[in-house]
């Protein structure tokens, strides 16, 4: 039975739209909220826009633009070439902070609403060294967020364990494979579904398909 409301933090991207079908199973009421921090691609916001229009739940987009100014990072400014991390270093598509304000705003957000369910994508076993995707911080936030509003929010990241295979695995048995194979924009350079094959995102994407339907036609 379902209960109670639900905010996902929703980018449009394979991760959060698996998590907004998750939602969707188990929460009565669901709200996405999309951040627009200066993506280099606008059609990061019109897919999460078009997508939350499909299966009927109110979407909200918040102006994070200040983001961008405190922490220019290759998602937001064409100059940064998109890299990963060499020597221990992050890599260059790292936004300091962002999931600190997306959650911290997302929360604030179902506050008003009554919606103390918070959900998003983070993942720690393919989180490209990204330390504010990690449980221990998605943790120490959840009780930050109690102490600072005196409420009882609940994180809940249902990807924090899987890798992008068992990711795909969870959309498939929620019933949306093809739906978040097809329209969801994970890539770099803004190309929906497959991407453009080469970013770092479409490779991890497309790895991740690879050994879930292989591991499916095997057990079929």
């Amino acid at each position: 039975m379902k209960q109670g409301s639900a905010v996902v933090v929703f980018s449009g991207g394979q991760d959060s739209t698996t998590c907004l079908f998750w939602a969707l199973e188990r929460f009565e009421k669901v709200y996405a909220v999309t951040f627009a921090y200066g993506q280099r691609h606008d059609k990061e916001i019109e897919v999460a826009r078009e997508i939350a229009h499909d299966v009927g739940v109110e979407h909200t987009v918040l102006d994070m633009s200040l983001l961008n100014q405190l922490a220019p990072n290759a998602l937001t400014r064409d100059d940064i070439e998109v890299s990963e991390g060499e020597d221990g270093e992050l890599p260059s598509t790292f936004v300091p902070g962002r999931n600190l304000l997306f959650l911290s705003f997302a929360s604030i957000f179902g506050e008003q609403r009554g919606a103390y369910h918070i959900v998003t994508g983070v993942c720690e076993t393919d989180y490209s060294g990204y330390p504010d995707c990690r449980d221990g911080f998605v943790k120490s936030l959840n009780v930050t967020l109690n102490l600072s509003m005196d409420d009882t929010f609940v994180l809940h990241t249902p990807l924090m364990w899987l890798d992008k295979a068992e990711t795909w695995r969870l959309a498939d048995d929620l019933g949306q494979l093809k739906y978040v194979r097809e329209r969801t924009l994970t890539c770099y350079h803004g190309v929906i579904g497959a991407g453009c094959g080469e970013c770092p995102a479409c490779q991890l994407r497309r790895q991740g398909l690879e050994t879930y339907l292989t591991s499916k036609d095997r057990d079929a």
